[in-house]
């Protein structure tokens, strides 16, 4: 099986020993993204659903750049420091997910890269 790594700067760059996206076969499988502008690379500012609206935009720019879209998307792992944020989690997600929505869990963690209160991953599926 030939792994691509998949990269572009419309999503942030890699902060650490991984790449933004590596495809295997069909399969691409996204890194974590945290709500990090990919001009700036700072973390986005302002309420909680900017953030989790700007970590989805980055999985659908990593998604495009494979020739995806998060339409692909069959399961997505959401990384929460406060489970007090699930109800707005979801109204974002909706926003960038159609139905039938992906498998998903969403995790509460003690924290996260650059003290962001949220992180996503996904895999997607080609066809």
């Amino acid at each position: 099986m030939t792994k691509t790594i998949i990269s572009t700067d419309q999503a942030p760059g890699a902060i650490g020993t991984y790449n933004q996206a590596v495809l295997a076969g069909d399969t691409l499988y996204i890194s974590g993204q945290i709500p990090l502008d990919p001009a700036t690379g700072d973390v986005v500012q302002g309420d909680f659903r900017a953030r989790a609206a700007r970590v989805f935009a980055n999985l659908a720019a990593i998604a495009t750049a494979a020739g995806f879209s998060l339409d692909d998307a069959v399961k997505v792992t959401i990384f929460l420091t406060d489970l007090g944020e699930f109800a707005a989690v979801n109204e974002v997600m909706a926003e960038h997910f159609r139905e039938p929505y992906p498998a998903r869990a969403a995790v509460q963690v003690a924290a996260l890269p650059k003290g962001v209160d949220v992180e996503a991953d996904a895999i997607l599926v080609r066809g």
